[in-house]
């Protein structure tokens, strides 16, 4: 099994899944890089070879390949989360259209991993562009009846995760195409929310819930407006390519 980075959070679940199911016994875990777990899925697939990674949702990878994520009867990787926006206190009152394009802002893992996936090719800028291009009916229905600013500042804070780049990228433009100036702001998770909690930012795209941002949602959750969903279905899990004949981690076999 491939993994990515020791200290990264998917591998410590996975080691956790190989304990809890029976089946895995005699599995093991190849730590790797984010870098080297793809160019060993992409190997692979050239080769049309099984292969199994560990992975997460919304990632460009699924939208280059044909991948599936296994079933994980026991939700030893976490289960299906969602992405909130966050704005700090008072900003429906400062700026009200801006409030009303982030509580509006919606949109698929496929549409993220669209800019991610091109953004591999060029950079966030570019590849926001180009989605905002290719959905403008979406992009209206965030923007309908909104009026024009006159340059005022609003700081979005994001954690450095690329679909957070990528959802902090496209709203960045659309909001500079309404007349504001925007500042996108990476930060650490701690950061960020402390940043909205504090007002010393605006807002956020980038609150990872129930399970990765929950801790300093809880700690904050007073001193901030949560607007709810802006993605369903980012998930972590175990990754084959859709040739692969099973569909759960039950169905992998033990090793000897």
């Amino acid at each position: 099994m491939i993994g990515i980075e020791p200290g990264a959070g998917l591998t410590g679940l996975t080691y956790d899944a190989l304990e809890q199911y029976e089946n895995l016994e005699g599995w093991t875990l190849q730590e790797s890089s984010t870098a080297g777990m793809i160019g060993t899925l992409d190997q692979a697939i050239r080769n049309e070879e099984p292969v199994i990674v560990t992975g997460w949702k919304p990632h460009w990878k699924f939208s280059a390949y044909d991948l599936k994520i296994l079933e994980d009867p026991k939700g030893a990787l976490g289960g299906e989360e969602y992405t909130n926006t966050l704005v700090r206190k008072g900003l429906e009152q400062d700026l009200p259209d801006v409030y009303t394009v982030l509580d509006r802002f919606y949109w698929e893992p496929e549409d993220v991993e669209q800019v991610m996936l091109d953004a591999t090719n060029s950079d966030f800028d570019s590849a926001a562009a180009e989605w905002i291009k290719n959905n403008e009916a979406k992009v209206n229905e965030w923007t309908e009846g909104i009026a024009q600013g006159n340059g005022e500042e609003l700081k979005l804070v994001t954690t450095t995760w690329d679909s957070e780049l990528a959802s902090s990228s496209v709203m960045e433009q659309v909001i500079t195409e309404l007349g504001y100036k925007v500042d996108v702001i990476p930060v650490d998770p701690a950061i960020m929310f402390q940043a909205i909690a504090t007002g010393e930012g605006d807002a956020s795209l980038s609150a990872a819930l129930p399970t990765t941002h929950q801790a300093f949602y809880d700690k904050h959750k007073k001193n901030i407006d949560d607007l709810g969903e802006n993605l369903k279905g980012t998930q972590n899990g175990f990754v084959v390519p859709s040739y692969v004949d099973i569909d759960s981690i039950e169905d992998l076999e033990p090793k000897e």
